[in-house]
């Protein structure tokens, strides 16, 4: 800038070609820049008014004014008007375009008034000047491209050319200047926000604003403008990192502290103040196992973890700034759950055992079994298998699956069904187990005939019992099961004289008892061998057969029938025996027979009337009729005997012959009617002698038959027994 001593150099030489003699009437102007030096010359006022200089003195040219200031003054030796203090335009005039300073100029004898006019030019002595040194502006960082924000303007005591004409920004790259010109010329700066603020980036701007008036050289003024950016809630928290990965004991305590997210606000005061939460949609199980703390973002445990039910917990964390509106910023946890052996395992039958019929074949599949084990590698791995011995294996299958299968061939009458114990054992440290008992029912097959409890029977009845008396009942049993054991007794058609046996006997088909239907005769038939066959329910059936030997026993309802005598001619038999006879003459033999058998076909002779009991007896057992004595010439010589014929039964059957005996003199010849009937005698005693032999025969071999059943039964027992004992054996191997 220039010195104000230039200036008025400057001015000075223009006064040379300024001063205007300006005669409008009697007015003089003169034109002067301001700031002249004293003593300048502005005109010579003597002159200019037709005032010779030799008259100066006496006529007392001088300058009336009122003003306690004199700016001028008149130089009486010559008339000049001279500069007599520092003229300030601007104090003089302030801002208005023109100055002029008017000045009574007096002149005596005579006494003339002359006014002068001094028009005080303005020079560039003012540079422009603003009120405040700083000015502090503060702008939302919100604020919208463009938008103005007024500065005070700068004032310049100058006019015209010398007074401000422009303002100019500091370079910079957010805000730009405009100048307003209003109504009355004033120019206004405004500041024009040309690109977004952002606080967290740059919150203050210094821009210097500068003043510049037209003057020659320019003059210009200064301003610091301090552009506070205020912080508004642009900016959301933000999460240290965008996912949180973490990794916990299931059997972690309560309270127990998991991880702590933390995030950051760019913004200031309430804006950047965090608190934190669970984001919106967290599931339910997430905020009964975890906590956070809403000022420190710490993540705790508050309910029981079981990576069975869960092994992974994702979900979001919200942080959030107080600023209005509210900003948050998200991140998300994946919360992995680390197992540990706290599960024993689990036996699953896939499929209910099914019962396996005991002729299945060895690898019949009676069961699938699944186990598994909610935890993990090694405390997830489970070894299957059964306790102790058992017809039964497990086949692995895929992924822990097993079948159970038959190992050996069954059976259900050894073994009806079979507790299978299966133990499953994991693979942690220590390791847990479980077991698991399998019922398996063998369901029977009909491979076991009917056994009856003898391999014969002997049963005995009464001959001439009423027809549908029960006999005898028949026992078998079979150790198959539900139907196969449900048996059916019936009599094979095996025949009797022949006749078949069904149509002696009838047996009931459901109990085995065994009735007569019709009434037996010893005499005509003395031994049954019955059939008896027992069939089970079974598919195919199976049957087994039991002979039941019915023998009949004697009863005594046979009369000894006489043979000799023969009572063919009449109901007397007679004999004849000679007077000559001597004591124990035989003079007839009674002969009689019984139908019935043993003791009740045992006969006893007694006389039982006589003509004379002392002349002739009667043995008891062979029925000899013989002499007691001799016989004497008093003796009748017809006697009449009676002979009882008893035999051994209960009730006693007997029988009576009579026997009239002639005795002749001088007979010596057996009596002519004995001879003809010896041949029939001798007949019918060789068939009651085949009747004996006959019975004896049967009983010898009912006996033999009888030890053979008793020896067989035995073996059979004793057979069975060893089946047993085998079967026994087998089971517990």
């Amino acid at each position: 800038m220039r010195s104000i001593r230039e200036w008025k150099q400057a001015a000075i030489w223009l006064f040379g070609f300024s001063v205007l003699w300006n005669r409008v009437g009697a007015q003089i102007r003169y034109t002067i820049p301001e700031e002249l030096k004293e003593g300048f010359v502005v005109g010579n006022v003597a002159k200019d008014i037709g005032l010779d200089i030799s008259d100066i003195a006496n006529r007392k040219l001088r300058i009336a004014s009122d003003s306690s200031t004199q700016y001028f003054s008149v130089d009486t030796r010559n008339g000049e008007l001279l500069v007599n203090g520092r003229i300030d335009r601007e104090a003089l005039c302030g801002q208005s375009g023109s100055c002029l300073m008017p000045l009574q100029i007096v002149v005596e004898n005579p006494l003339q008034l002359h006014r002068v006019d001094i028009e005080i030019q303005d020079i560039n002595d003012n540079a422009p000047n603003f009120h405040t040194r700083d000015n502090v502006l503060k702008i939302a960082e919100s604020v919208a491209l463009g938008a103005r924000f007024p500065f005070e303007s700068a004032e310049d005591l100058d006019v015209g050319s010398n007074s401000l004409s422009s303002y100019s920004l500091s370079n910079n790259a957010f805000f730009r200047l405009n100048v307003k010109t209003l109504e009355d010329g004033k120019k206004v700066p405004e500041l024009i926000v040309d690109k977004p603020l952002d606080r967290e980036k740059q919150s203050v701007h210094k821009l210097i604003l500068t003043a510049l008036d037209g003057g020659n050289p320019v003059k210009s003024g200064t301003i610091l403008i301090h552009v506070i950016v205020e912080d508004i809630n642009d900016n959301e928290p933000i999460f240290e990192q965008s996912q949180y990965k973490v990794s916990v004991l299931e059997s972690i305590p309560f309270g127990s502290s998991v991880l702590t997210v933390k995030a950051t606000d760019l913004d200031e005061g309430p804006n950047g103040e965090i608190q934190y939460f669970f984001g919106a949609h967290t599931p339910d199980p997430v905020r009964k196992s975890f906590n956070i703390d809403a000022k420190t973002g710490e993540i705790t445990v508050i309910g029981k973890l079981d990576y069975e039910l869960t092994k992974l917990f994702t979900f979001d964390v919200c942080a959030k700034d107080k600023g209005s509106p509210k900003q948050e910023g998200h991140s998300s946890v994946r919360l992995n759950i680390i197992d540990e052996n706290d599960n024993i395992p689990e036996i699953i039958l896939t499929s209910l055992p099914s019962p396996v019929s005991e002729n299945a074949s060895v690898g019949t599949v009676v069961a699938l079994i699944n186990v598994k084990d909610l935890d993990s590698g090694n405390n997830g791995k489970v070894n299957l298998n059964i306790s102790g011995r058992s017809p039964f294996k497990l086949k692995p299958a895929f992924d822990n699956h097993y079948s159970l299968v038959t190992d050996t061939l069954l059976d259900r009458e050894v073994n009806a069904e079979y507790n299978i114990e299966l133990v499953a054992a994991d693979s942690g440290v220590p390791s847990l187990k479980t077991m698991k008992t399998v019922n398996v029912k063998v369901l029977d097959v009909n491979d076991n005939p009917p056994i009856f409890s003898q391999f014969s029977y002997i049963v005995y009845i009464k001959e001439n019992s009423p027809p549908g008396a029960s006999l005898f009942s028949v026992s078998a049993s079979d150790i198959d099961q539900d139907k196969n054991a449900i048996l059916t007794y019936s009599i094979l058609d095996s025949s009797t004289n022949q006749v078949p046996a069904s149509s002696y006997f009838y047996i009931n088909s459901e109990n085995g008892t065994i009735y007569s239907m019709s009434s037996f005769d010893y005499e005509k038939i003395k031994l049954f061998s019955v059939v008896v066959q027992a069939k089970d329910h079974g598919s195919p059936s199976l049957s087994s057969n039991t002979t039941v030997h019915v023998f009949i026993l004697d009863q005594n309802d046979n009369v000894p029938a006489v043979i000799y005598p023969s009572t063919s001619m009449g109901s007397i038999s007679y004999q004849r025996m000679p007077r000559s006879a001597k004591a124990g003459h035989l003079v007839t033999k009674v002969t009689a027979v019984d139908a019935d058998s043993g003791h009740n076909a045992w006969l006893f002779y007694r006389l039982a009337e006589a003509t004379d009991a002392s002349l002739f007896s009667v043995n008891l057992h062979t029925g000899e009729v013989r002499t007691k004595r001799s016989v004497s010439e008093q003796d009748d010589s017809s006697q009449r005997l009676l002979i009882e014929i008893k035999d051994n039964g209960e009730p006693v059957q007997s029988t009576t012959v009579t026997v009239e005996i002639l005795i002749e003199d001088g007979f010596h010849e057996p009596i002519s009617d004995y001879s003809k009937i010896r041949p029939e005698v001798d007949k019918k005693t060789g068939k009651m002698t085949l009747y004996l032999i006959i019975s004896l025969a049967s009983v010898s071999l009912l006996c033999l038959m009888t030890f053979f059943i008793l020896m067989v039964k035995c073996a059979r027992g004793s057979m069975r027994q060893l089946k047993l004992l085998y079967r026994e054996d087998k089971f517990r191997i």
